[in-house]
């Protein structure tokens, strides 16, 4: 049985989150009681404490995102670096993220839950509600939301209330939303619904079905890639680009990948996919194919030119065909985004002499992940999966410290 003698006034933040990790590590390792009622109670005393930990979590995460320190670790933003590096779920990581950056205008939340007198599921959720609201309606909120709170109505109830709120100020400043049409509607049939705001703008909301999903990516990836190196859009907003292009007929021709064995068109049962992963029912992709057509895809030498040596700078359209249906998103490990939406990366640098434009030494990396590559080679270590397809994975910067050990450099005994 080990014991750790820790002076907390003496110990600094590190020190105590070393002594946390061997403690949870101990803990871990521990038999669950046979008493169904000593677990109860063990769970909410650890649960409270957990929630406090999420307190500390929240200012860590906090400091990390206004310091942008994530990106000298080669993560785009926040929210990929506790999904990557944190292993958090989509869901988990946005709601780390929303408390870590709405703290600070909550401090009845902040100072509460760092007491433990409020647990993480309120606190995220005061958060969340008061996300888009201005700091003296956020005030109101916040007083509001931790009333209902401590009448104890569930978490569920206070962020249902919540929602409401951003819903009255949304109708006395005239900028409601439109209704929620997800549950009225269903997910066979897409539908889509759009409400002007008063600046003249427009709001779009509205779900597409799997077949009419492929024709918009066909149709606007390929529009939303980057311009170029200095262009320094989102993906959301070279989207909306790429979609007023095609309305205002800037575009013609619509492309929809689907990846299917000959056996799928000629009656057989197997599933395709699209470029993504995403299945495709074998009846489905004879429909699309009989309204759209059918082109060969060649994964390798033959009629399509796939080895342009180092004559040619950029990918053909054949080359990026069949990158998008290898790469289904970014090649840096743990990056999600769609490889349609990716740029084509020579993977030893075309400039440098080493990389002809040969499909075999091409991958896709998102913009940022493209840019990072070039400005920081010594943080990307390139594989190749059992596939033969490249892999990029993340390395720490240079001026990062070996890792410390996991034991606490403080009084230990066996």
């Amino acid at each position: 049985m080990r014991s750790v003698q820790v002076d907390l006034d003496e110990t600094s933040t590190m020190e105590l989150v070393d002594v946390l990790a061997v403690i949870a590590a101990e803990l871990a390792d521990r038999e669950v009681p046979d008493s169904a009622a000593a677990c109860l109670e063990l769970a909410e005393t650890l649960a409270a404490a957990s929630d406090m930990q999420e307190s500390a979590l929240a200012g860590f995460v906090g400091r990390v995102d206004a310091a942008g320190e994530q990106a000298r670790w080669g993560y785009p933003s926040t929210q990929a670096w506790l999904r990557s590096r944190l292993g958090m779920r989509d869901g988990r990581a946005k709601e780390r993220l929303v408390l870590a950056r709405q703290r600070h205008r909550l401090p009845q939340v902040a100072e509460r839950l760092a007491a433990g007198e409020l647990s993480f599921g309120y606190a995220v959720t005061v958060a969340d509600s008061v996300a888009r609201l201005d700091d003296t309606d956020c005030a109101k909120a916040e007083a509001m939301l931790l009333e209902m709170a401590d009448q104890g109505f569930s978490a569920g109830k206070v962020a249902a209330f919540g929602n409401r709120i951003r819903d009255v100020i949304a109708e006395r400043d005239g900028t409601e939303d439109a209704p929620d049409e997800d549950t009225k509607r269903g997910y066979a049939k897409s539908w889509l619904t759009t409400t002007r705001s008063l600046d003249g703008g427009r709001y779009v909301k509205g779900w597409l079905n799997p077949e009419d999903a492929a024709i918009w990516d066909g149709t606007l990836a390929p529009l939303a890639k980057p311009a170029g190196p200095e262009d320094r859009r989102d993906v959301a907003e070279r989207t909306a680009a790429a979609l007023s292009s095609v309305l205002s007929g800037g575009h013609k021709a619509s492309k929809v990948t689907v990846i299917c064995d000959l056996e799928t068109l000629t009656g057989g049962n197997a599933p395709g996919r699209l470029t993504d992963g995403t299945p495709v029912p074998a009846a489905q992709v004879r429909r699309i194919a009989l309204a759209a057509g059918v082109s060969p895809l060649l994964l390798g030498r033959g009629n399509t030119p796939l080895y342009l040596g180092h004559r040619e700078r950029f990918a053909s359209a054949a080359q990026r065909q069949v990158l998008e249906a290898l790469y289904p998103t970014c090649a840096v490990r743990g990056c999600e985004i769609p490889g349609t939406l990716c740029e084509v990366d020579h993977v030893h640098g075309w400039a440098l002499g080493h990389s002809p434009t040969d499909i075999d030494q091409l991958t896709l990396t998102c913009g940022w992940h493209n840019r990072f590559k070039h400005a920081s080679p010594e943080q990307i270590q390139i594989t190749k999966d059992g596939d033969g397809r490249y892999v990029y994975r993340l390395l720490p910067p240079r001026d990062v410290a070996v890792p410390r050990a996991t034991s606490p450099p403080f009084d230990q005994a066996a």
